[in-house]
């Protein structure tokens, strides 16, 4: 009876060239199948412009200019210094944006809270929506929010207009850090994933440092509004690309052919006959009832918005399960702790210490080497002895007790150049984790958890790790008054990182990479969409059966 009437479908549509889908009434939910038919994308094998190494480029670009953003916001030429009077009255007119908005320094602080602020409240939204529509599309939504936020703190006339376009820059920005990794970690061969993460990290470190140098130069020689516009003009290619390109489909919500666009907008109709869906919303998959590509107006948002956090909640509920995952994230705060602060401390406490006179080029310079080298080092060579859960955490725990140690004993050193070799090379174990933790995130999860998984890590990092941690090693030095002793402190807490990850070691793991999404979770998503709403416009409708 369903072939009868899916050949039916397919004669009545054969002159049609728009997408249509052939929806087949099966006996249980476990039989759920897409039937392309002539027209569709989904019979069409072309292959996409966005080859992987095209994908890893663009990614990485995108994501070199989320740092340079950082770079720039920091950087003297942009953020700049206030007005200044001295004894006799000779004042000195402020520069960038304190200068323009007489901030003191707690408003500029207030200014870097703003951006953590968007970024950590929209992550998790951004990956759970990836649940019912499409993630590549998500960060086209995101690069454009990003790139008219730059462009809007070019534009700011006041304190608060620049702080709310930070917290939208944030916004932006986290929903490419949800989901690019996942992206990158499909597309990698299988045995260069981790180094494939590791280009696309190395970018964090280049970007700072590069907007660093391109905040300096055009905010003293253009103005500080003309490093952001020069920022939006960048990336605004890539948020076009994001709506134009033909959306990629991220493994985990692709089980039936294409994934459905968003849960929420299909609703059951009546008829065994092919719906017409509008084109680029891709396949629908059959077997429980019959669905249209049309928006339901009856649909509330309340009731999208409720789905959305319940299905939030169970995947928060899986992830807090996985003790893989939390000592992962666990061991990755106390290493995140210990970063922040020297990111933020380490050039006072090298100008206490060692009386250096370029303190901040010093710190950069090792950042910058240290932070490239490191972090390639760390993903080739997980490649190279197998990249494996349990191979991670040995690689993680051993480089970063190997290079606190080194750290640790470079703050002994009275000589600067001792502290500067030892401390660069502690910089270099310390960088090589980067690629390793964040292949764990991925690849301990199944992979429709993939983007709420790198979204929580980035939640938990930030949170309990570089936000308190500087404000609390200032309290520290405080104190003890004593640069050195509280940098020893500091570094000590690498012992704790890689105590928590040698954990990791003897936690029985298993590569989630290649594991389908369980049967239930398809059929959770078909069966809210047959409401009661759905009777109501069809009274006669007979509802399917459950198996």
């Amino acid at each position: 009876m369903g072939e009868e009437a899916a050949k039916s479908s397919e004669a009545e549509d054969s002159g049609n060239t728009s997408s249509v889908v052939v929806v087949v009434p099966q006996e249980s939910e476990s039989a759920m199948r897409t039937i392309p038919v002539e027209g569709s994308s989904s019979s069409k094998s072309s292959p996409s412009w966005c080859t992987p190494i095209r994908l890893l480029v663009i990614f990485c670009v995108i994501n070199m200019l989320n740092y340079i953003d950082r770079g720039v916001i920091a950087s003297n030429g942009v953020n700049g210094g206030r007005k200044k009077c001295d004894k006799n009255g000779v004042c000195t007119a402020g520069t960038g944006i304190q200068g323009a908005f007489n901030l003191n320094n707690f408003e500029d602080g207030v200014l870097s809270s703003a951006f953590m602020v968007g970024l950590l409240v929209a992550s998790p939204i951004f990956a759970s929506l990836a649940k019912s529509h499409n993630p590549f599309r998500l960060i086209g939504v995101g690069l454009a929010v990003w790139t008219f936020a730059t462009a809007g703190c070019g534009g700011s006339f006041n304190y608060w207009s620049i702080a709310i376009c930070r917290m939208l820059v944030g916004v932006g920005e986290a929903s490419f850090i949800s989901l690019a990794a996942p992206f990158i970690d499909d597309s990698a061969p299988a045995a260069q994933k981790t180094a494939w993460l590791a280009l696309f990290y190395m970018c964090i470190p280049t970007g700072i440092a590069i907007g660093y140098v391109y905040g300096g130069l055009v905010g003293n020689h253009l103005g500080w509004r003309y490093a952001f516009f020069g920022e939006a003009i960048l990336m605004l290619p890539f948020a076009v690309l994001g709506f134009v390109m033909k959306p990629l489909q991220l493994k985990g919500f692709n089980e039936a052919g294409k994934a459905m666009t968003s849960a929420d907008t299909i609703e059951p109709v009546s008829g065994v006959k092919g719906t017409e869906v509008p084109e680029g919303k891709g396949d629908v998959p059959a077997g429980h009832g019959q669905f249209s590509g049309k928006t339901s107006n009856k649909t509330s948002w309340s009731k999208r918005a409720l789905r959305q956090i319940s299905r939030f909640g169970k995947d928060m509920k899986v992830l807090l399960k996985d003790k893989v995952y939390l000592v992962n994230v666990l061991g990755y705060v106390a290493y995140t702790f210990v970063i922040g602060a020297y990111s933020y401390w380490g050039p006072k406490a090298g100008y206490s210490i060692y009386q250096m006179t370029n303190a901040d080029m010093t710190f950069g310079g090792i950042t910058i080497i240290c932070g490239i080298v490191g972090t390639l080092a760390g993903g080739f060579f997980l490649d190279r002895i197998s990249s494996t859960i349990n191979n991670a955490f040995k690689l993680l725990s051993g480089a970063t007790i190997l290079g606190g140690a080194l750290c640790f004993g470079s703050f002994c050193f009275k000589s600067m150049y001792g502290f500067i070799a030892f401390f660069a090379c502690g910089q270099l174990f310390l960088f090589a984790a980067q690629a390793p933790v964040n292949f764990v995130c991925l690849h301990c999860v199944k992979p429709g958890l993939r983007p709420i998984s790198m979204a929580m890590s980035t939640v938990a990092i930030h949170i309990f790790g570089d936000v308190p941690s500087s404000p609390l090693v200032g309290l520290l030095q405080d104190r003890l008054n004593n640069w050195r002793n509280t940098a020893l402190i500091l570094t000590s807490i690498f012992s704790v990182a890689a105590g928590i990850w040698f954990i990791g070691v003897f936690l029985h793991s298993v590569d989630r990479f290649d594991e389908e999404e369980n049967e239930e979770d398809n059929a959770d998503t078909v069966k809210s969409l047959t409401t009661k709403t759905s009777v109501e416009e069809n009274p006669k409708r007979v509802e399917p059966s459950e198996p």
